[in-house]
C-alpha cells in the first residue's frame, strides 16, 4: 500500500496524514467495486488494473459510461452526496484499490480544504468525460466504440514467444453496454474479421491488425 501511495501521490491530496486510516483492497476479475443503489462504504482510490463503468437503465438494460485504467476515485459523489451508488463499476483485470471508511473521510475530509479541492476536480473531469463519452455512444458507429471497447479489455498472451492480443467477452453483454443489437454486433465482429483486423479462435477473438483495429477506436472511450 505504501508503495501506490507513493507512486501516485495521495498523501498530497489531504492536509494532514491519512495513512493511519487507509486500506488496501483487491477486487479479482469480474467482481463489482460498487452497485448502482447499493450503499457504498468506503472512498476508494483506483490504484492498478482495469474497470468498466456502466448505468442501469429503467427498461433494465445497461449502458457503457467509461472504463477506469489509471489513477481515479470513486465515492466521491456518494461522500457529498447520496451514500447510494449512482452507477456500476466491474473490475475487468484484477484491481487494486485504497479505500478510506466514510465515518473516517466524513470527520476528517469534508472539512479539508486541500482535499475537497481535488475532490472538485474529479468531479469536473468525471463530468466531462461522461458527457463526451454519452455522445460517443449516440454518434459514432459501432465499429468505432467496439474497437475502442476490445482495445480496452483485450488480454495480452504470450505463447511461441509471441505476443497475442486476445479478446474474450459475452457478446449479450456487449451489445447491450454499447446500446446495439446481438445481430449488429456479430455483423461488425464478422466486418473485422473479413478486413483481416481480427481472426476467431473458438470463442474468442484474435487482434492481428492492431494498427488498423487503433486507427478505428479512434482512442474513444477514456
Amino acid at each position: 500500500m505504501n508503495d501506490y501511495i507513493k507512486i501516485h501521490g495521495i498523501e498530497s491530496i489531504f492536509t494532514n496524514d491519512m495513512t493511519s486510516y487507509m486500506e488496501l483492497f483487491l477486487f479479482k476479475k469480474n467482481d463489482h467495486i460498487c452497485k448502482e443503489s447499493i450503499e457504498v462504504k468506503y472512498i476508494y482510490f483506483f490504484v492498478e488494473g482495469k474497470a468498466k463503468v456502466y448505468t442501469t437503465l429503467s427498461n433494465g438494460k445497461s449502458l457503457l459510461l467509461c472504463f477506469y485504467q489509471n489513477f481515479r476515485v470513486l465515492g466521491d459523489v456518494e461522500l457529498v452526496g447520496s451514500k447510494y451508488a449512482q452507477t456500476n463499476v466491474q473490475a475487468i483485470d484484477d484491481v487494486y484499490c485504497i479505500g478510506i471508511a466514510y465515518d473516517k473521510a466524513r470527520i476528517h475530509l469534508l472539512n479539508d480544504a486541500k482535499f475537497l479541492r481535488f475532490v472538485c476536480n474529479s468531479l469536473g473531469e468525471k463530468l466531462n468525460r461522461c458527457s463526451k463519452n454519452g455522445s460517443i455512444n449516440l454518434l459514432y458507429p459501432l465499429d468505432s466504440r467496439l474497437a475502442s471497447y476490445m482495445l480496452v479489455v483485450s488480454k495480452n498472451t504470450k505463447s511461441d514467444d509471441k505476443d497475442h492480443i486476445i479478446f474474450k467477452e459475452n457478446l449479450t453483454e456487449i451489445a447491450e453496454l454499447l446500446g446495439t443489437s446481438y445481430r449488429h454486433l456479430l455483423r461488425t465482429l464478422n466486418s473485422f474479421i473479413e478486413n483481416g483486423y481480427v481472426k476467431k479462435l473458438n470463442n474468442q477473438y484474435e487482434v492481428i491488425d492492431l494498427k488498423e483495429l487503433t486507427k478505428i477506436a479512434a482512442d474513444l472511450y477514456k
